[in-house]
């Protein structure tokens, strides 16, 4: 038995049945880092070394009865973007390269609650800007299907940790895709719950409308095992919403006849890849065979869903990264002679050329003479790209899409093309612009052995709708029976 290729599900019952303990578990993840992160290179900050003595503490307290949490001892990776008092959260980013986070975010004060054992802090593209994890200001992440490929980002490093089994599961956070794109390139399972199921605080800010934590899983029993413990109402987040406490894994039945799927057919229009297509028909036609009702539909307002989210993020970039100016927050340029000097040296210094891209971008559609003519009327489109869904789902339960237009690329052939890494958001950016849940799970491979991802989006707070759809078709066609990441040489 390898400890590492099992779902959270299965080691939690070998850990209840006695088979095996918290330090065996805790050693086979550490073991398995050493094999495999230097091909990978998925942990910005490895914590390893109190990992150990974590596990040794857990299990003392469970034989003794003094934990009942449901996951005590059960390892997890975080994103760089999510704070862990006493560690450092750097968002791989120069400006944050020394930052230990004072406090947790919520999601790490229930993951803590928890029991789990953090082993460590996931590489990512800075400040959440990039779908490639090749933005990261300290190293880049290589895809655990073929270490020439890229793994997706921003939530990279999360993504390709969980595929090569470097962590049982991850949390990310997702923007504009950037939990369900690197899911799809590496072959696991990633949710975006809706906007507000899930707290922010602690959460370095990329866009604040648009930002949510979500986790990255082998499996979607994972993923709904690991909603159960992030989700909820946090009075910290002014954004977070009251709901009824879920248990996600209720929603698992297996069963999908009745539902009603719409296919947009704008998502499978020019530019995706022809064997993405074919993969995602193959899908549908085992939905259909299932006994699920599949529909084409049309979403036109989502052709214009990119454009709309890169001027609403960048212009919530712009205003969130105005706190990192050398004196308040973040990297202090040696090199000044005046205030101003501080300022624009210490930012010249300390962002890479994305963010300062989309910085650039952002203060420009924020600029008077331009506010109403970009951020403004793109305000509008969000609210028809909302209002389209919405109409939608007055017909369908659950609409499906490809997670991205084609698999993982290779390292470098397109960060030097941001309009060409900005499309590969294309299928994912619309559901963060109306808030919606979102689902990526694997559906296939190509020719070269990638991976290819299906998108289950769904209605504001049906998270179980999606996690039921995806499971079905998981328990169908058991892709992680058939493929693994082969860790193909550079």
């Amino acid at each position: 038995m390898n400890i590492t290729d099992l779902t959270v599900y299965e080691l939690k019952e070998k850990l209840d049945k006695k088979e095996l303990t918290v330090k065996q578990i805790t050693q086979a993840y550490i073991d398995r880092i050493i094999e495999k992160e230097p091909d990978v290179n998925a942990f910005v900050t490895p914590l390893t070394d109190t990992a150990l003595e974590q596990a040794d503490k857990i299990q003392e307290k469970i034989d003794n009865g003094e934990i009942s949490a449901t996951y005590s001892g059960i390892p997890i990776g975080i994103k760089d973007n999510i704070c862990t008092k006493g560690v450092k959260t750097t968002c791989s980013s120069k400006m944050l390269e020394n930052f230990v986070a004072p406090y947790n975010a919520t999601v790490t004060e229930k993951i803590n609650a928890e029991g789990m054992i953090d082993l460590g802090k996931l590489n990512m593209d800075e400040f959440a800007m990039g779908a490639s994890t090749e933005y990261s200001a300290f190293k880049k992440t290589r895809n655990p299907w073929n270490l020439n490929k890229v793994p997706g980002g921003s939530s990279g490093g999360s993504a390709a940790a969980v595929a090569a089994g470097l962590v049982p599961w991850a949390l990310g956070s997702d923007t504009g895709g950037s939990i369900r794109q690197p899911a799809s390139f590496c072959g696991v399972v990633g949710l975006k719950p809706t906007y507000g199921l899930v707290s922010r605080y602690g959460l370095v800010a990329f866009a604040s409308s648009l930002d949510q934590i979500g986790p990255i899983t082998k499996d979607v029993r994972d993923s709904a095992m690991l909603l159960n413990v992030i989700a909820g109402h946090d009075e910290k987040d002014t954004t977070s919403i009251q709901t009824e406490k879920k248990d996600y894994t209720k929603a698992l039945k297996n069963d999908v006849k009745g539902l009603k799927i719409g296919v947009p057919k704008e998502y499978f229009g020019e530019g995706i890849n022809s064997e993405v297509k074919a993969a995602l028909e193959k899908a549908i036609d085992e939905y259909k065979a299932m006994g699920a009702t599949v529909e084409e539909c049309s979403i036109p307002i989502a052709d214009y869903a990119l454009a709309t989210y890169y001027i609403i993020a960048c212009a919530e970039a712009s205003s969130n990264l105005g706190r990192f100016d050398g004196i308040r927050y973040g990297y202090r340029t040696p090199n000044y002679e005046s205030l101003k000097d501080i300022f624009v040296n210490s930012r010249t210094e300390g962002f890479g050329a994305e963010v300062k891209r989309r910085i650039i971008l952002g203060t420009y559609v924020l600029s008077s003479g331009y506010y109403d003519a970009y951020y403004k009327k793109a305000q509008q489109v969000r609210t028809l790209v909302k209002k389209e869904f919405d109409k939608a789902f007055e017909k369908y339960d659950v609409l499906i899409t490809p997670t991205s237009p084609t698999v993982a690329f290779d390292i470098g052939v397109r960060s030097n093309n941001p309009l060409e890494m900005y499309l590969a958001d294309i299928c994912t950016v619309s559901v963060n612009i109306a808030g919606l849940p979102g689902i990526s799970i694997p559906c296939g491979v190509d020719s070269q052995g990638m991976p290819i991802g299906m998108q289950i989006i769904g209605k504001h707070f049906d998270e179980e709708t999606i996690l039921n759809a995806a499971y079905t078709y998981e328990q169908r066609v058991k892709f992680r029976d058939k493929y693994q990441p082969e860790f193909k040489n550079k």
